[in-house]
């Protein structure tokens, strides 16, 4: 193998590991300070941008280098079934309750999306890529390519939201009258997706379990909506 082939095989494993370090090293850090700049979903980030800014590193040679990371969101989709099967009792309790919730949040957060994006005259395809924002990375990503967005800017788009879910998601709770756990679970599960589940899961267990119900849910209504959802907007 030549010194020219190597490069980028040397460049992708630099990436790879050092994503995966500055994970490690934010999940931490979030364990000895929980706060939402702390979590690993908001700290990683930022450190590795710090980096690329740097070592002056594009975003396609970042991805070119890791994408077998953002591969593997596709397996782990499977394993959101355990959290469900664990959870049954809670979907038999409060089943009606759960759906009318998922199904309004979904339909809010996707009419908010395209209605914003539209009047800032944002181009089609990032609208496409908005629309599943407010579901946890691996459905968003899935739900993007079925509609014709993009999967990698989707991503981002996840991620910002629920950074500012888990920020302002206290905030919101002491403004609404939201006392049960089910009712709080659920506003993180819906509205910050894999960080509200960790900002519910620092209030109380059974926050964190309905939350992660919740965003589960949320994920897998728009999985199985995708298909009519990409015929009504093509």
């Amino acid at each position: 193998m030549t010194t020219t082939s190597l490069a980028p095989l040397l460049v992708g494993l630099f990436w790879s590991a050092a994503t995966i370090a500055l994970y490690c090293g934010a999940r931490w850090v979030n364990r000895r300070r929980p706060r939402w700049w702390s979590s690993p979903l908001t700290l990683a980030p930022l450190l590795l941008i710090g980096l690329a800014l740097v070592l002056h590193v594009g975003y396609s040679e970042y991805i070119r280098g890791t994408h077998w990371l953002v591969t593997m969101l596709g397996p782990v989709t499977v394993a959101f079934a355990l959290p469900i099967f664990e959870q049954r009792a809670v979907i038999r309790r409060h089943w009606p309750v759960l759906l009318a919730g998922v199904v309004t949040g979904n339909a809010i957060a996707m009419l908010t999306a395209w209605g914003l994006a539209t009047e800032l005259h944002l181009s089609g395809v990032v609208r496409l890529s908005l629309l599943p924002r407010s579901v946890s990375t691996p459905f968003a990503m899935t739900v993007s390519g079925d509609i014709g967005g993009v999967p990698d800017l989707t991503a981002v788009f996840v991620v910002l939201t629920g950074i500012c879910g888990a920020m302002l998601g206290e905030l919101l709770l002491a403004w609404l009258p939201l006392r049960s756990p089910l009712a709080r679970g659920a506003l993180f599960g819906m509205g910050a997706h894999g960080a509200g589940v960790a900002q519910a899961r620092r209030m109380g267990q059974e926050e964190g379990a309905i939350a992660s119900l919740v965003m589960i849910l949320a994920g897998l209504s728009n999985v199985l909506a995708a298909p009519l959802l990409a015929m009504v907007l093509r």
